[in-house]
């Protein structure tokens, strides 16, 4: 099984990640986590990393080549993420697709980007649809405080160009939302950020037992 968990930079996506891998272990559930990009694991995630800190010219500056990175991204880890599903019951992705509709449907402002993200990933690349997502909804000032204070704590955690643009982050928010509500690429729940993860991970379970 495969879970992904959403939401905008700052939202809690790790520490949701570790509750819910504790809550599933202690339930007798085999677990394994990937999280994207794989910064140091992938070529295409490090690429997009220098273009988001300023690196690669002009690169950063469109919406549809920093998508296929972060694509290619995901392609490049796509058999150890197979592995890993083999080898467990349950496989939380800290991110995965629907992180690339958002963000580059917040970008191009084209309502038409999580179909074709949806075929590019989904379709062309071939990777696996998840058996649930999970939003983690979190209002951008909160997620901003956030990442400011992640950023404070670890000078190797800079905020990259995406997470210091406030406007992007709450446009990813409502995209988010949006594809939440339309199902992209199969079942969601919706999970307040401010929640504690416990009660985060509870919500997720229950989730899981009514499909």
């Amino acid at each position: 099984m495969l879970i992904a968990i959403e939401g905008i930079d700052g939202a809690g996506k790790n520490t949701l990640t570790t509750a819910l891998a504790g809550r599933l272990g202690a339930a007798g559930r085999t677990v394994a986590r990937a999280a994207f990009p794989a910064y140091g694991d992938s070529l295409p995630a490090d690429l997009a990393d220098e273009a988001l800190h300023g690196g690669l010219g002009d690169l950063a500056d469109s919406a549809w080549a920093m998508a296929v990175l972060f694509a290619l991204d995901r392609r490049e880890r796509a058999a150890a993420v197979a592995g890993l599903a083999a080898d467990h019951d349950v496989v939380l992705l800290d991110r995965w697709v629907a992180s690339n509709a958002a963000y580059t449907w917040a970008r191009t402002g084209d309502a038409a980007t999580p179909a074709r993200i949806a075929e590019l990933e989904f379709d062309r690349i071939g990777l696996p649809r998840p058996d649930l997502t999970v939003l983690l909804a979190a209002p951008a000032e909160l997620a901003e405080r956030r990442a400011r204070g992640r950023e404070a704590a670890d000078a190797a955690r800079t905020r990259d160009r995406y997470e210091r643009d406030r406007r992007l982050q709450r446009d990813t928010a409502a995209a988010y939302e949006r594809l939440a509500a339309e199902g992209f690429g199969g079942p969601w729940v919706r999970v307040p950020a401010d929640a504690a993860p416990e009660e985060s991970a509870r919500r997720v379970l229950a989730a899981l037992t009514d499909r």
